[in-house]
């Protein structure tokens, strides 16, 4: 994936996590759930480090499972909990936010698919259901391809974005 829809849909749930929240306090939602969204993806960090793509630390590997987003999530919702915040609301958009990047990475048309089930096992997994084309990595993102999957990417996640950054209706005057 070219990252748009993991952003939508990031930007989504900080939208229904932050609904009642002042426009400030929801849009610093709003961003955190996006960049946790897109938190499985800084394994792109093993090409640097010449992990393989296929090994379980290698791109689209454990950094995509089920497990590590409820790492993650457990994380954020302690965190929220000594901060004295809503910490299982925070924990479910957490994990939310981080397990759709892998699923969202296993609709795509290419690569070796996403390990959603590590540690249990290191086998990548297809949905049946791929309607993302998979991106060009690097500086691939610059061709005619590139360009090709932003926009099918912004298409098919339009309904998350409009969600997303749809003006939000104020509410009536009280007492009124």
């Amino acid at each position: 994936m070219a990252s748009f829809g993991h952003i939508a849909v990031g930007l989504a749930l900080g939208r229904v996590g932050a609904r009642e929240a002042s426009p400030g306090k929801r849009a610093a939602v709003m961003g955190a759930l996006a960049a946790l969204a897109m938190l499985p993806d800084a394994d792109v960090i093993a090409f640097v480090l010449r992990i393989p793509y296929a090994a379980p630390w290698g791109h689209r590997g454990a950094s995509h499972s089920f497990v590590i987003a409820a790492l993650v999530a457990l994380a954020v919702a302690v965190g929220m909990r000594v901060a004295r915040g809503p910490a299982l609301k925070a924990g479910l958009l957490t994990f939310a936010a981080v397990g759709s990047h892998g699923v969202l990475d296993a609709m795509t048309t290419g690569g070796l698919g996403a390990a959603l089930l590590w540690p249990f096992t290191t086998a990548r997994h297809f949905l049946p259901w791929r309607p993302i084309p998979v991106a060009p990595i690097g500086v691939g993102m610059l061709s005619a391809r590139g360009v090709y999957v932003v926009l099918v990417e912004l298409l098919l996640f339009l309904p998350f974005w409009g969600y997303a950054l749809w003006p939000r209706r104020s509410a009536p005057p009280r007492g009124r």
